[in-house]
């Protein structure tokens, strides 16, 4: 509040009144904005998930953990009141099932997604014995669906800009066999009816030393606005200004359609694909760190 005067002394009593005007004025503000219904991630929870998903087996496409992860999250994205669809296509000779979580009317929206499935074999491993093992994708595949998962929880109905959320299959086997990659993003990139604003892909966030570097082939005035939300929650040391690498993900097709489109990845994570991917590599407080952050980007949407 700014207060103007002339030359003319204030009585001691104006005075007061002034300074009990501020005081009141002040403290209105901070009510107010505390009475705000704002939701809160929990990470927590995000990690409880993370923590079941390792627990359902790997989540290879045509495979029991894959049943067993859509029934799941079909199930929980339903009692908090998404409309959930399975998208089954055929893309490059194999069969993927991508899950859609829709709420609200068709048009305009934001799109969120993470990839659900983990890879076949652990190629990546150290031990060369145990590379024909399964990867058990705790944090390759099991972090981001977590962080979607709790947003789906407690994204309020009144958004700005509705969002749909969606859990991509068959995204992390290529270099094995007849397997490409992507190929449930690329699925639903060529099958959507109405094309999002924009894409947010979540995938290896929960390191517990997390550092996402901005991502060369991301939409850079998307990526600028949510690094600038996590700047203003005091995660700037996480979400680093610095470019680091060039990713094939699920944010690929988004972008070669001309959807702006951002992928959050931390690609120095050293249990990428192999049998040491398992959750007590997640941290709770990674996934809180970008939970929060993507909230607060979607909460800010006019």
């Amino acid at each position: 509040m700014i207060i103007k005067t002339n030359s003319t002394k204030l009585s001691p009593l104006l005075i007061l009144i002034l300074i009990f005007s501020v005081i009141f004025h002040t403290g209105c503000t901070v009510i107010k904005q505390a009475g705000k219904n704002i939701p809160n991630f929990d990470g927590e929870r995000a990690f409880k998930d993370v923590q079941y998903q390792v627990s359902l087996g790997p989540r290879i496409p045509g495979t029991a953990g894959q049943e067993k992860i859509l029934k799941w999250l079909d199930e929980e994205l339903s009692q908090n009141k998404w409309e959930v669809e399975l998208q089954v296509h055929e893309i490059g000779g194999k069969t993927i099932t991508n899950l859609i979580a829709s709420r609200g009317e068709d048009g305009k929206y934001i799109l969120l997604g993470a990839h659900y499935d983990t890879r076949i074999y652990a190629d990546q491993d150290p031990d060369p014995g145990l590379r024909s093992l399964p990867v058990p994708g705790a944090n390759d595949g099991g972090s981001g669906v977590a962080v979607l998962l709790e947003m789906a929880r407690i994204l309020p109905n009144d958004l700005p800009m509705p969002v749909q959320i969606v859990f991509f299959d068959a995204e992390d086997n290529g270099g094995i066999e007849d397997w490409d990659w992507i190929l449930g993003s690329r699925a639903f990139v060529q099958h959507m009816v109405f094309p999002p604003e924009a894409a947010i892909i979540v995938d290896m966030v929960g390191d517990a030393d997390l550092k996402l570097y901005k991502e060369h082939n991301s939409n850079v005035d998307l990526m600028e606005q949510i690094w600038e939300q996590a700047r203003l929650l005091g995660y700037d040391e996480v979400f680093l200004t610095e470019y680091k690498f060039s990713v094939l993900d699920d944010h690929t097709p988004f972008i070669e359609a001309g959807i702006p489109a951002v992928d959050i990845i931390d690609l120095d994570y050293p249990y990428w694909h192999t049998t040491a991917d398992t959750a007590d590599k997640v941290s709770v407080e990674s996934l809180q760190i970008v939970g929060d952050t993507l909230l607060a980007w979607i909460l800010s949407l006019e």
